[in-house]
């Protein structure tokens, strides 16, 4: 191993993801145990594999969730019971094509990048110690969104698939700041990743063949895209906006926000 970090514990959601793999490798190669949080158990399964084939001494487990499904969020965090996690990476996430339902009648985005990674995080809470570190990851596209207090009222009218997905991330920038301001023990951040190349960007729409060819080249690698992430687990701050190779704190428009205290006391 090259780190020092024995007995240290992180989760990554979404570790089959792009930046999740790259994520687990770094994190497997400090010395963690890595926890690979994902719906893609086969593929997590095989992406771990490969990990030991290169680092053999690593400690990294597949666990299955789901993070649209309550039910599976749930099962996770129960599967954990008793154990300490001293990072959790909300790394996953997802952006709809199109207007859609999870079985309890939610809509896709709002229910896994907000909701889900919301219950996930205060399930795991009792598991981490002071001191511990949790990032979620948002987007560029928050400075941009905009969100109401009856955004549960969507319909099937109101979705944009890119503004639709800058809300649901925007309600988690705001889980993030209210989730700091209630427990000043922990080192709470958010990390931007930018554009990166991953089948995120893809709009499945006709035009992205010519932004295949005029715009992918020019964005960022896994690797650049999870960088910011990686720093926001090493820090002993909080609100801290991690962005490229910068940190600074979370603007106040988002910190101020009324909504911060309506979205945690709902």
């Amino acid at each position: 191993m090259e780190g020092t970090a024995q007995h240290q514990v992180v989760i990554i959601t979404g570790a089959t993801g792009s930046m999740g793999a790259v994520a687990t490798r770094v994190k497997a190669a400090e010395g963690y145990r890595v926890i690979m949080a994902c719906r893609n158990v086969k593929k997590a399964e095989s992406l771990r594999q490969q990990i030991l084939t290169e680092q053999p001494d690593a400690d990294i487990v597949v666990m299955p969730l789901e993070l649209s499904s309550p039910s599976s969020i749930r099962a996770f965090a129960q599967m954990l019971e008793g154990q300490k996690v001293t990072e959790l990476f909300c790394n996953a996430g997802v952006k709809a094509h199109r207007y859609t339902l999870t079985e309890d009648g939610i809509e896709m985005d709002f229910a896994t990048n907000y909701l889900g990674n919301r219950l996930l995080t205060n399930l795991l809470l009792p598991l981490m110690p002071i001191g511990a570190h949790i990032v979620i990851m948002v987007s560029l596209t928050t400075k941009f969104a905009h969100l109401t207090a009856d955004w549960q009222q969507m319909r099937p009218k109101d979705f944009g698939q890119l503004s639709t997905y800058a809300s649901s991330k925007l309600a988690l920038m705001y889980y993030a700041i209210g989730l700091a301001k209630h427990h000043p023990e922990l080192h709470i951040n958010v990390a931007d990743p930018g554009v990166v190349d991953s089948n995120m960007i893809n709009m499945d729409r006709w035009y992205d063949r010519l932004a295949d060819i005029f715009f992918r080249p020019f964005i960022k690698t896994p690797e650049q895209g999870v960088y910011p992430a990686l720093q926001a687990l090493k820090t002993d701050k909080s609100l801290c906006y991690f962005v490229g190779k910068k940190e600074n704190p979370i603007p106040q428009r988002f910190v101020n926000n009324p909504l911060v205290e309506k979205l945690w006391k709902e």
